[in-house]
């Protein structure tokens, strides 16, 4: 009898902490049922159309753990895939520029399944954002954007989006971690969660338990290509000044100072004044220790990055440096970021400062490494020693068909994006290999 009572004992305290776990645990319908009707699938028909192989929509088989963006492989005559988000009534849509960049027709899919073709208003690589357009008759539901700078790790989020073409797919997880730096920008600043995103997740929001945008999901880190419970999504309070830009003016508008920082134990240090700049004409100095932008402190060489991209041109900043341990304050007016031309990087000098060496695929390269006659890319000729390219896995012939996810020619456009890349404060760059048609990602310093 006692075992008996022991048991129904058992298996009361079991049911009481079920229940209690339900109480809990949130059920994400009711969000569910608030905010997806915001979120729209997109699909692109690409410029490079090679092949008639339905197969390669969702083929992406990675095998080393580099971090990698949703890319559908560009051989392929339908369409990638991806996801976004509407941000006015009016039909403005926000996605990640990586998945309608190279795109010859966008369409997009609400969720009642109507499908209308979308424009692109632009695109802005340094975020990877992108700003699209569709013109309809009625009023759309668009998300509501809310403040990222509120999100705590172990907050609950939601995820919503296109994984490998299931459109209106739902994923829950929480903030894992704030403020990484996956070395794909200087703007990095991207919020880490286990929520499950996939190829095809790409650009589609990021959501809070009130039913906001916090972020917009961008990467994920992967053996497999499919999700490991490492995902990243850009945080809306950065994403709000691009957004904004890309609505009213179809490109980024950034300021610029003239400085670049170095981040020491001294602190953020001015390492370069650049001639003619808005720093020089105030009298910074490198080697001066920055403090802070009008009150506001600089913490690290992206706080200080993002302070001044998101200024107007003409605005006048107070700028507070340390210089011989004696605090000065600094006027600068704010200039629009210039175009910089690209560097000349056709000499063997420039390569070798990389321990790294690229050729154009001619005839004999083709021979040399097998190669078909419709592979476009550059080839690995040359990988040097005791180099991050070396400690990647990089090696001789591997193809190269993409650097920070732009298209490569020629080895001149190869290392005039690496070029671009070293003005970012030596960023490194993210290779696209593709060795018998598999993409792999690479981040390298070069």
């Amino acid at each position: 009898m006692s075992k008996k009572i022991g048991y129904i004992l058992i298996v009361a305290m079991s049911w009481v902490g079920f229940a209690q776990a339900q109480e809990v645990l949130p059920s994400f319908a009711p969000l569910v049922e608030k905010t997806h009707k915001s979120v729209v699938n997109i699909s692109t028909q690409n410029l490079e159309t090679e092949s008639d192989d339905a197969d390669n929509d969702v083929e992406f088989i990675v095998h080393n753990p580099k971090l990698q963006r949703y890319f559908s492989p560009k051989k392929s005559k339908t369409t990638s895939l991806g996801s976004g988000f509407l941000v006015s009534e009016d039909g403005h849509i926000v996605t990640n520029a990586h998945v309608v960049e190279n795109a010859k027709k966008i369409d997009v899919t609400f969720a009642d399944r109507t499908q209308v073709e979308a424009e692109l208003v632009g695109i802005d690589r340094k975020t990877d954002l992108a700003m699209l357009k569709v013109s309809v008759a009625n009023k759309l539901p668009a998300a509501k954007l809310g403040n990222s700078d509120d999100l705590r790790v172990g907050d609950w989020v939601l995820a919503i989006g296109n994984p490998f073409g299931l459109g209106g797919s739902v994923s829950a997880g929480i903030v894992s971690a704030m403020s990484r730096d996956i070395a794909s920008g200087a703007y990095d600043d991207f919020i880490q969660t286990d929520a499950s995103i996939n190829q095809g997740s790409s650009g589609g929001p990021m959501f809070n338990l009130k039913g906001e945008v916090v972020g917009i999901n961008s990467a994920i880190y992967s053996t497999s290509g499919a999700s490991v419970g490492i995902g990243f999504a850009t945080p809306i309070n950065l994403a709000k000044f691009v957004i904004e830009e890309l609505k009213t003016k179809g490109k980024v508008e950034r300021g610029w100072l003239g400085i670049k920082v170095q981040e020491t134990e001294k602190g953020i240090v001015i390492s370069t004044i650049m001639e003619n700049s808005p720093a020089q004409k105030a009298g910074i100095e490198v080697g001066d220790i920055l403090l802070a932008i009008d009150g506001v402190l600089i913490e690290n060489p992206r706080t200080f990055a993002r302070s001044v991209a998101e200024r107007h041109c003409g605005e006048v900043l107070t700028v507070e440096v340390l210089r011989n341990r004696v605090k000065q304050i600094r006027n600068l007016t704010v200039e629009p970021l210039p175009n910089f031309p690209p560097l000349s990087t056709t000499t063997k000098e420039t390569e070798k400062q990389a321990s790294f060496e690229v050729s154009n695929i001619d005839d004999t390269m083709r021979e040399k490494y097998g190669l078909a006659d419709d592979v476009i890319g550059v080839i690995v000729t040359s990988i040097g020693v005791n180099n991050d390219a070396v400690a990647k896995g990089l090696k001789e012939g591997d193809l190269i068909t993409e650097v920070d996810k732009k298209q490569i020619l020629t080895s001149d456009d190869f290392w005039s994006a690496v070029g671009e890349a070293n003005r970012e404060n030596g960023r490194p760059v993210e290779l696209r290999i593709d060795n018998n048609g598999t993409p792999n990602f690479a981040t390298v310093k070069l």
